[in-house]
């Protein structure tokens, strides 16, 4: 096994495909077919299923259990207690032939308590802010939140929300939305 990562002792990492400088800290487990990136940070108490694939520098905060069918591009943020579903219409010992698959992509970030729903694409640094629930597409650069979430402005790759004009005065940088 790759041991160019850190696991702590009470962690369970079944998978060979960690990448390099990943730590996955206490009473998280890791199954055999999930694969991380290089220079993620896996927190206590969370769950990473088969047919997962995170990207590099990802953050995942404590109690995320991240089903089949999830990927996780790069720099990605998820908040603690992020609930992902993979299943639309789910009975118990009835398994789908193949999970909905559900995309959060490059720099997004997923506040806290937020809900998922399957088969859904989180655009590239769009905010999805705490408690929130995701019930369709998210496009990129974009701040949602609520329940359901709703559109509440642009946000640039910083993490600042943009003025009327989609400039961020942070970076000084303005944005060309359509």
């Amino acid at each position: 096994m790759n041991q160019k990562f850190y696991k702590h002792p009470n962690a369970i990492v079944e998978s060979e495909s960690i990448g390099k400088d990943t730590r996955i800290w206490a009473f998280s487990h890791i199954l055999e077919g999930a694969k991380i990136g290089e220079g993620c940070n896996i927190c206590d108490h969370t769950f990473v299923e088969n047919d997962v694939i995170i990207g590099n520098n990802v953050t995942v905060k404590s109690g995320v259990y991240i089903w089949d069918g999830v990927e996780l591009g790069d720099q990605v943020f998820i908040g603690p207690n992020v609930t992902f579903t993979n299943d639309i219409s789910p009975r118990s010992k009835q398994y789908p032939t193949e999970f909905l698959k559900t995309i959060v992509s490059k720099g997004a970030s997923i506040g806290a308590n937020s809900t998922v729903i399957a088969g859904n694409k989180i655009g590239e640094y769009s905010m999805i802010g705490a408690g929130s629930v995701v019930t369709k597409d998210i496009p990129p650069n974009t701040l949602w939140y609520g329940n359901p979430s709703t559109f509440k402005g642009y946000i640039c790759n910083c993490g600042n929300k943009l003025n009327q004009e989609n400039y961020c005065k942070e970076c000084n940088k303005f944005y060309d939305f359509l």
